[in-house]
């Protein structure tokens, strides 16, 4: 298996594109695409599958940053944008929208491998966060299910709240489930009989 990275390159201007190519192929063992023309762009990328898009734009515009930003699908791949100037404080606005980078003063090739290992890194690093908050949400739901399980047997058998933990234990023990999956049969079964 080969950890050769796809990149996409997007770029209209083609001397600019094949000084783009001509760097990353000396910056590393890559398959390069360029996407010269921005039309059906969405469809283009999710066709190259790409592991991390590269977009080289002069001016962009809000709308154009939204509809690269959508297209290229930073929320899936590293993506690392590259304008010609400060943009009127669109730096904030690319991050947000889940850029990898955006490298202000343009692309140039003895820049590309660092930005490059920057935004592949910023994105691991960044759905790694959000790896972890889902979980933190899961686990927080699943505390608050088990509270009320907890509560439902309090109240239903005349328990304190330690022994409504150790039934639900020995009940998730038993049928071989989580704590949590048993706690939501009986919130759910509690809201049933409600």
């Amino acid at each position: 298996m080969s950890n050769r990275l796809t990149i996409v390159v997007v770029e209209e201007d083609r001397d600019r594109a094949i000084s783009i190519m001509d760097a990353l192929q000396a910056g590393g063992d890559f398959d390069v695409h360029v996407i010269g023309n921005v039309s059906a762009l969405a469809r283009r990328i999710a066709a190259l599958s790409p592991d991390v898009v590269l977009i080289d734009v002069d001016n962009p515009t809000r709308d154009m940053l939204e509809e690269l930003t959508l297209a290229s699908g930073p929320m899936e791949r590293p993506v690392a944008m590259f304008v010609g100037g400060a943009a009127g404080g669109l730096a904030r606005e690319a991050i947000e929208a889940g850029l990898s980078a955006y490298v202000v003063d343009g692309l140039h090739p003895d820049r590309l491998k660092p930005v490059l290992d920057a935004a592949i890194a910023r994105f691991q690093m960044t759905q790694q966060m959000r790896r972890e908050l889902l979980e933190t949400r899961r686990a927080l739901e699943e505390r608050k299910v088990i509270d009320r399980a907890k509560g439902v047997l309090m109240k239903a058998r005349g328990i304190d709240e330690a022994a409504a933990y150790a039934l639900l234990r020995k009940a998730a023990m038993d049928q071989g489930r989580r704590v949590a999956e048993v706690a939501e049969a009986i919130v759910t079964t509690a809201g049933l009989l409600a």
